[in-house]
């Protein structure tokens, strides 16, 4: 096990405290989830926070909060209807793993998020940061939460010098954070170290003039800011290149269908998506009818859409076609007019082509 006793030798906790709550008490950002920190509107936040600015998630967080303002209105709420809220926002497993987690809630502990770290950490998406964040922001538990901006902040702290990108790196933090977390407020102590990561110790160019704990910091004393952390480089995207079709029928209506259960973007809605890494673009009429049974008659094409994934990279080549008849095809799409079809969630790189239509 790593020994990270030897760092916290030369830091005053008691005063790293002190500066650190007191700094977050004066400076930290009005954002709409501090107002009644909740467990619920703890918990939604933290999840909608997971790899999404703050900015971003502002009027998303406010939508979601007006649809389903308790646990038991997003437990007995459509998952169709929670996709179309969370349109956009991204990392849609997130959305789906929130209430699936919620009806737990509803139908084992009648509504209440469970305060105990064991039965909080079994819920469906609740990894140790989201579990950290809700019984220390919400319960006030002295528990740590570490995330990306804590795990920077105190590795420049501190001058610890392992791989942040590996899991057994932030066990270390939370080693760390146990032992010197506020017992009286980890609420505001927590908070001040994902505020101070997010405003101040930033990734490049952290703002060392302005931070609170600079008389703390071993990387400024020995000039590592722009050194620590140390993070690996992670795998290098995969690029995917597809045809999206807009098809119209007689009647003017769209063919849209609905993605698999499982996988990405698992049960939004798409155009029909053919990839062009597996056959010839002169192939499509004849790949479009041998799945859906109708003869295609390509327009024109409309535009490229590039969409970047976390872990992969859509090029999008998107035509306009017609075909002649049809309302539903099979289980592979339905045709559905413009106000029905503006109704389902769809994708962003799919929005995208909504608005061309």
């Amino acid at each position: 096990m790593y020994d990270y006793q030897s760092h916290l030798e030369e830091l005053d906790i008691q005063a790293f405290k002190t500066d650190l709550i007191q700094w977050f008490k004066e400076v930290h950002r009005n954002l709409p989830w501090r107002h009644d920190p909740t467990p619920y509107h703890v918990w939604v936040s933290e999840i909608m926070l997971q790899q999404t600015k703050v900015d971003t998630v502002i009027p998303y967080y406010h939508r979601f909060m007006e649809k389903f303002p308790t646990p038991e209105a997003l437990a007995k709420a459509d998952e169709q209807d929670v996709l179309k809220v969370w349109e956009g926002l991204g990392y849609y497993s997130r959305a789906r793993n929130l209430q699936t987690a919620v009806r737990e809630v509803v139908e084992e502990y009648n509504g209440k998020v469970p305060d105990n770290p064991k039965e909080l950490g079994k819920l469906k998406g609740v990894g140790p940061y989201t579990k950290g964040a809700i019984l220390s922001i919400a319960f006030q538990e002295p528990i740590p939460a570490v995330d990306g901006n804590v795990m920077r902040v105190i590795s420049r702290i501190l001058r610890i010098e392992e791989d942040i990108a590996k899991a057994k790196t932030r066990k270390i933090f939370e080693g760390i954070i146990t032992e010197i977390i506020s017992q009286h407020d980890p609420s505001s102590f927590n908070q001040g170290l994902m505020e101070l990561g997010a405003l101040v110790c930033k990734p490049k160019n952290p703002v060392c003039h302005e931070c609170p704990l600079q008389v703390h910091c071993q990387a400024y004393k020995h000039d590592l800011q722009q050194t620590l952390p140390i993070k690996s480089t992670s795998k290098a995207q995969k690029t995917k290149r597809y045809a999206v079709l807009m098809i119209r029928n007689d009647n003017g209506e769209i063919l849209v269908q609905k993605r698999p259960e499982k996988g990405l973007l698992a049960n939004l809605w798409q155009f029909p998506m053919i990839p062009l890494d597996e056959m010839d673009f002169k192939n499509l009429i004849q790949w479009f009818r041998n799945e859906y049974g109708l003869e295609l008659e390509l327009d024109k094409k409309v535009t490229n859409i590039k969409h970047v994934f976390s872990h992969l990279v859509w090029q999008l080549e998107v035509y306009s076609a017609t075909v002649k008849g049809g309302h539903v095809v099979s289980d592979k799409g339905i045709f559905l007019d413009y106000g029905e079809l503006i109704k389902l969630p769809f994708p962003v790189s799919h929005q995208k082509i909504i608005q061309l239509i």
